[in-house]
Order: C-alpha cells, then structure tokens, then sequence
C-alpha cells in the first residue's frame, strides 16, 4: 500500500510562488497517474491537477490554468505542484492523490491520500 507525504506548503504574499512536493513510500507510484487536490477551510476538496504515469497528459482546474503546473520524478517517486502567481483564494490544504483514474478528461481519486499541507496567502 502507498504512504503518501505532501511538503512545501507555507505563508507567501499574493503573487508569490511555492513547489509542493509529493513523496511516496510502500509502493512506487511510476505506473500511477498522480493528482493534486485542496480543501479550504469550510469547503469540499476540489481538484487542482492530475498527470498520466508517463506524463503524456496534464489536467487543470480552470482556476489555476497558466498560473500552476504538476510535474514528477518517477525515479525519486515524487509528484511537483509549481504554484506561481498565487492569490488571496488559493489558501488551502493541499493533497496528492495516487492512482486515480483518467477518463473523460478528468481525474478520479483513489483512497490514496496524504495528509496534506497548508498554504496560506497573505501580505
């Protein structure tokens, strides 16, 4: 089973940039599709971002297209969200998913969920 440790959350001002990492451990993700999700306080998870195995695909949410961009590194199991030009409504706890499903055009989330980090927006 694949254990999952998100990093890389923390304060920045509005405009500013942050990486997210994505780590695994049990199990190697190389042959998963990977995805990023959040939560703000007093809402549902949503979507943010979701890469194929090979990473032949990349799927966005509108609200972050051109401003965050999902990367990996299949020989360190690690999964990026390269978060630029962040704003005053992008504060949340940020997951990574592992193992969903593509189809459609989205990603659909396995049961594979880190603990999240936080990532507040504030000057």
């Amino acid at each position: 089973q694949v254990q999952l440790v998100e990093s890389g959350g923390g304060l920045v001002q509005p405009g500013g940039s942050l990486r997210l990492s994505c780590t695994a451990s049990g199990r190697t993700i190389r042959d998963y599709a990977m995805g990023w999700f959040r939560q703000a306080s007093g809402k549902e998870r949503e979507f943010v971002a979701a890469i194929t195995w090979i990473s032949d695909r990349t799927t966005y949410a509108d609200f972050v297209k051109g401003r965050f961009t999902i990367s990996r590194e299949n020989a360190k199991d690690t999964v990026y969200l390269q978060m630029n030009s962040l704003k005053p409504e992008d504060p949340a706890v940020y997951y990574c998913n592992a193992g969903g499903r593509y189809a459609d055009g989205r990603y659909y989330p396995t049961k594979y969920w880190g603990q999240g980090t936080q990532v507040t927006v504030s000057s």
